[in-house]
């Protein structure tokens, strides 16, 4: 049963302009049928009137919950709890699941907001009221220099696939086609004639002016000229890839400069006095797993919100959506299951490549994780890859959860003795 049985709640269907909301009396009873109200002051102030008239008929706060609507509750919940008012968002998938209890296909604003209305009173569901506004900003800056990311990507493949064609040869030279001293080339050269033609000079001042490294620019000279000679048979003469290639260098800088800016503001936020301390020591905790860095650390946790709300691993799992999606019926069990992929896209991009890291051997031999390292290479023996990457992001989650319950660091153990350290300290207990 909810605890909400007895009291006054608002079910509200939130859209972009506007929102419609239901309020039913502690008895169950509709106290005022679905109304609008637009997302300004004039409408936000007329829905505080409403509020207080069931302030007043019923001698209690009403609780009010609404759906969570990407960026469009955002501006109403953040007014509602600055007012003191008791304010929940609900996952879409409860509300949506629980849509389909009626015989009869009704779906509209008004429908939304009582079948929201009478989901909080009667049920027992998960509902969040936390709202911190620089975790939220945190939440937002992390998600666009993700997006950013992307978009860069988008142009260095544009750049490569231009390169192949203009300039066979080119990316054996350069390993990264987007260093400095490659971009700082190919703004002046952009095809093989152009390398040829131009003086030696020239071209290893440029090399030189990005790297700093004499020798090394001489090498990628001569490596440039004889890769040139051999381009120039095999190359598409067209000033239109020239032109694609400035214009993809030009997007790739200016995506550098807006990405550096917001690395820079999310470390400053995340060093300022505006954010919680509790969230500071969170990051450290987090941090303290090897092959996990600050912009990784705070998206992870600036998608998972209020980690109270977590009672377990396995709720950490299913919210990050990286929990299986079972299909069983009868006799018949599912054998091509999927991970569910609910929850945060991004979150899930984040420990995908943590996994990775953790997997990994360095060059020098070091392993990121030896414990995770052993386990993955065990797992592939009798699982498919992914499979394996998958338990990997299950062991690194329990880890995040663990340290984050116990404010504690995090400690590369051997399974065998924490085995016995956790046997050991339950005997101590027993007697």
């Amino acid at each position: 049963m909810s605890k909400y049985y007895d009291k006054a709640v608002i079910g509200i269907d939130v859209a972009s302009e506007f929102s419609v909301a239901t309020i039913l009396a502690p008895n169950g009873y509709v106290f005022k049928k679905a109304f609008k109200f637009n997302h300004n002051l004039s409408g936000f102030k007329y829905f505080l009137e409403e509020i207080k008239k069931v302030e007043n008929e019923f001698s209690m706060k009403p609780a009010i919950f609404m759906e969570s609507t990407g960026i469009y509750h955002s501006t109403l919940f953040y007014f509602l709890l600055k007012n003191n008012y008791e304010a929940f968002i609900i996952n879409p998938l409860i509300t949506n699941s629980n849509k389909n209890k009626d015989i009869r296909k009704v779906k509209n604003d008004k429908k939304d907001s009582l079948n929201i209305a009478k989901l909080a009173k009667y049920e027992d569901i998960k509902a969040y009221s936390y709202f911190d506004i620089s975790i939220f900003s945190l939440k937002s800056l992390c998600r666009d220099y993700y997006k950013l990311i992307d978009v860069r990507t988008t142009f260095k493949l544009k750049l490569n696939s231009d390169l192949r064609m203009i300039f066979p040869g080119y990316n054996k030279i350069f390993s990264d086609k987007t260093s400095l001293s490659s971009l700082a080339l190919l703004k002046k050269y952009q095809s093989p004639n152009d390398i040829l033609k131009a003086p030696k000079e020239d071209i290893i001042k440029i090399i030189y002016s990005a790297s700093k490294k004499e020798s090394w620019s001489h090498q990628i000279y001569y490596k440039l000229l004889k890769s040139a000679s051999e381009a120039v048979e095999l190359t598409i003469p067209s000033s239109a890839l020239c032109v694609r290639i400035l214009n993809s260098i030009s997007m790739i800088e200016t995506l550098n400069e807006q990405i550096k800016i917001l690395t820079d503001e999310i470390e400053k936020l995340a060093n300022s006095g505006e954010v919680p301390t509790s969230f500071k020591n969170n990051i450290k905790l987090i941090m303290s797993l090897k092959g996990i860095g600050l912009i990784s650390t705070i998206t992870l946790l600036s998608e998972m919100g209020d980690f109270n709300n977590f009672k377990n691993p396995k709720q950490l799992v299913a919210y990050f959506g990286v929990d299986p999606s079972v299909n069983e019926s009868g006799k018949f069990k599912g054998n091509r299951n999927k991970i569910s992929k609910r929850g945060s896209r991004i979150a899930r991009r984040v420990l995908y490549i943590v996994a990775l890291t953790a997997i990994r051997k360095k060059p020098n031999g070091e392993f990121s994780n030896k414990i995770l390292y052993d386990f993955y290479h065990n797992l592939i023996e009798t699982k498919k890859k992914k499979v394996a990457v998958v338990a990997i992001i299950h062991k690194i989650l329990k880890y995040i959860f663990a340290v984050l319950r116990d404010q504690k660091e995090y400690e590369c153990r051997n399974p065998k003795i924490h085995c016995k350290m956790f046997l050991g300290n339950n005997d101590k207990l027993v007697a």
